[in-house]
């Protein structure tokens, strides 16, 4: 009977570690397609946990009257592990969304005007959400012209996403819960479906298959965005995560050394920077050096004439539609210019009469994460 009090112990310790290891960012885990089996055990945790108790209990007397000291030690190794992975290692636990969101408006805002922040702009409100607070939370709750919407970013993959919280028809409550391919990942409350960042897709459970609405948003300084938005609300740091917010200072300029947030300088790197479109379901990467250098990108994206560019911040990232591939567009002072009509950052024509551009989404994404969720990428020249 002892040796099934230690192949429970040993099963119920390499289970806690399973438990939270092809969901983390542990080396050898992310490059793995093992959601299936990750989703498997977590929904099964307690069934593993009670067969594992159940032999550690029946052996427990044989075991106890063999040796006392390797039964505390087994008991001390049990704890340990259940705490580091229980407690320590989930991502709800390391991560958290602020205790109070507070938004201000320009006149009393605290953010410098030179950070990147998320814009969202819908019936005639507009909201800025600093990627360096953004980075920390990984999700912010808010409203915007009545509508609910999820704030979302991803440091590993240097992904922003603003999706609307809807779930068949209802508005839902997310956990972060991990990562799949370095990308983060939200359980909803109702059926603990997973749930990617990057595209908003449930990848496991009850759910599998269905999408959140992707509300449409940008990547700006707080500057530019003020500029365009001068009556945009800002969400202010949470004062209860300084430290936090402190130690992502360095993140957005791509400053920073670590292996998971770092940036590759030379383009096409593990870490480089791209700029990324979807038009009509094909994709297209610009490698971001390219794009500092040229500052504006006319281009042809499944027959739809498209233009990106960056403003003179060398950070603000915009992209329309061309009407033509006959029209292109030329940029100075952060004026887009076709040779007869010239349009402010936001697409709008400074003459009052014409109309403005369609904006396109378009992402600074990390090249890694950018060519995993959209294995049929063109490249940019």
């Amino acid at each position: 009977m002892k040796k099934l009090f230690y192949l429970g112990t040993l099963g119920l310790i390499l289970f806690e570690i399973a438990n939270v290891y092809f969901i983390m960012p542990i080396p050898g885990s992310q490059e793995m397609n093992s959601i299936s089996l990750a989703y498997f055990l977590h929904s099964h945790q307690w069934i593993f946990r009670i067969v594992f108790v159940l032999m550690i209990l029946s052996g427990l007397r044989s075991s106890w009257k063999r040796s006392k000291i390797l039964v505390l030690i087994s008991f001390a190794l049990i704890g340990v592990v259940a705490y580091m992975v229980n407690f320590k290692m989930v991502a709800d636990h390391m991560f958290y969304q602020p205790k109070q969101l507070t938004l201000l408006n320009a006149s009393a805002n605290k953010v410098d005007n030179d950070k990147l922040i998320i814009g969202v702009e819908y019936n005639n409100e507009a909201r800025a959400y600093p990627i360096q607070f953004l980075g920390f939370h990984h999700q912010v709750r808010d409203s915007i012209g009545g509508r609910p919407i999820m704030v979302t970013y991803c440091t590993v993959c240097r992904t922003g996403r603003v999706f609307e919280p809807i779930v068949n028809g209802k508005e839902e409550t997310f956990r972060l819960v991990g990562m799949d391919h370095y990308n983060a990942m939200f359980e909803d409350k109702t059926t603990k479906s997973w749930w990617r960042q990057e595209n908003g897709e449930a990848i496991a459970g009850e759910l599998k298959g269905q999408a959140l609405p992707e509300f449409p948003s940008s990547q700006s300084t707080l500057g530019n965005w003020l500029t365009l938005h001068p009556n945009s609300l800002i969400m202010q740091p949470d004062t209860s995560f300084k430290s936090e917010y402190d130690s992502l200072a360095n993140y957005e300029g791509g400053r920073r050394t670590g292996k998971l947030t770092r940036r590759d300088t030379l383009s096409w790197q593990k870490k480089s920077w791209v700029a990324g479109i979807t038009v009509n379901n094909t994709s297209k990467a610009y490698d971001w050096n390219e794009l500092m250098t040229k500052q504006i990108i006319n281009d042809v994206i499944s027959a739809q004439p498209v233009v990106l560019f960056l403003a003179t911040d060398n950070k603000s990232l915009f992209a329309f539609k061309r009407n033509s591939e006959a029209q292109n567009f030329s940029i100075r002072n952060d004026t887009l210019s076709d040779g007869l009509i010239q349009y402010d950052l936001s697409g709008r024509p400074y003459q009052d009469s014409l109309k403005n551009l369609v904006p396109l989404q378009v992402y600074q994404e990390y090249w890694h994460s950018w060519k995993q969720f959209h294995p049929e990428t063109l490249h940019g020249e």
